[in-house]
């Protein structure tokens, strides 16, 4: 009883162990054949992935050259668009228009002496109408009204008292022995000459000076600087015309103004201004025949008339006369 049931056991361990051998055998062969039924898939997969991406790199470079050509072509649209717009535009502009139909081989160059010429001009232009219309009539009519010992009296008079600011300028520029003559000069016609009426100085060597506070400040060195026309007053310069301040502040008939009656400063002044205008009557006719442009020609009168009164006559030579040697 005992054998039987050992070998019973026996038998089963044999059968189990068998089994277990075959099931291992169908576990190894199963995953074999997964193994390679997997390694073709994983091969298709990876020749597909290949593939793909050799097609996409294709793709990727085909459109890259696509895009390469494309922006070419665009740019050549561009540029042939360009030249087109160009070759359009350059048709359609036709430039500046010139009375000639050509530009100038070269434009005027600016006056040094006279850069505001523009603005002069028009200065000058209003200063012609004006003495046309107002001023000039009114020389005649003074000098029609006045005889001629009274206008020259009355010129004496005004010329008398011009003497005290030029006495004050001689010395100012250390011209002492001009502020001698000058001084004396007034001395004797305010005394002899009853009061200026008449010139006895003249007449004992004691000629007319013409000085100015414009005249000093060129003596110690100031420029005149650009030529200038005053409104009223006509021709004049920056250095000038700031002289003219000092003038009016040392001018008798100004000051003696605000002394006297608010009426006779007036009077006196507009006097003084006829009579002024008269004198220069006689000079229209010559100006307007000689002249071909009368404001270059009065701007070149005053410049040089200026600088020979600063020098005393007897000016250096300007770098205009060693250009023109």
């Amino acid at each position: 009883m005992t054998r039987s049931v050992r070998l019973s056991s026996l038998l089963i361990l044999l059968l189990a162990s068998f089994l277990n051998g075959c099931a291992t055998t169908n576990k190894n062969t199963t995953a074999s054949d997964a193994n390679t039924n997997a390694s073709p898939v994983a091969s298709s997969s990876t020749a597909a992935d290949s593939n793909t991406a050799a097609g996409t790199s294709a793709s990727n470079g085909s459109a890259s050259s696509n895009n390469t050509n494309n922006n070419k072509n665009a740019s050549a649209d561009n540029s042939g668009a360009a030249n087109n717009g160009g070759k359009k535009g350059a048709e359609s502009y036709n430039g500046p228009v010139f009375k000639n139909g050509a530009p100038p081989a070269s434009y005027p160059a600016v006056n040094k002496k006279d850069p505001w010429e523009s603005m002069n001009r028009s200065v000058f232009s209003f200063n012609e109408t004006l003495d046309t219309n107002v001023l000039k009539p009114v020389a005649k009519g003074y000098k029609w009204i006045m005889p001629d010992p009274i206008e020259t009296a009355i010129g004496n008079v005004f010329s008398n008292l011009n003497d005290i600011p030029v006495t004050f300028n001689n010395i100012l520029q250390l011209k002492f022995n001009n502020a001698l003559r000058s001084s004396g000069r007034f001395l004797v016609n305010t005394t002899a000459g009853l009061g200026g009426m008449l010139d006895i100085a003249s007449d004992i060597g004691l000629e007319k000076q013409n000085e100015d506070f414009g005249q000093t400040l060129g003596y110690y060195g100031v420029s005149s600087g650009p030529y200038l026309v005053l409104p009223v007053l006509g021709p004049s310069s920056t250095r000038d015309a700031g002289g003219l301040v000092f003038d009016f502040a040392s001018d008798p008939v100004a000051v003696g103004s605000f002394f006297v009656a608010p009426f006779i400063g007036p009077v006196v002044g507009s006097t003084r201004f006829a009579d002024t205008r008269a004198r220069l009557l006689e000079n229209d006719k010559t100006l307007n025949e000689a002249a071909l442009d009368k404001y270059e020609f009065m701007r070149e009168a005053y410049l040089q008339r200026r600088r020979n009164l600063v020098y005393d006559g007897n000016p250096p030579p300007s770098k205009d006369d060693h250009d023109t040697e």
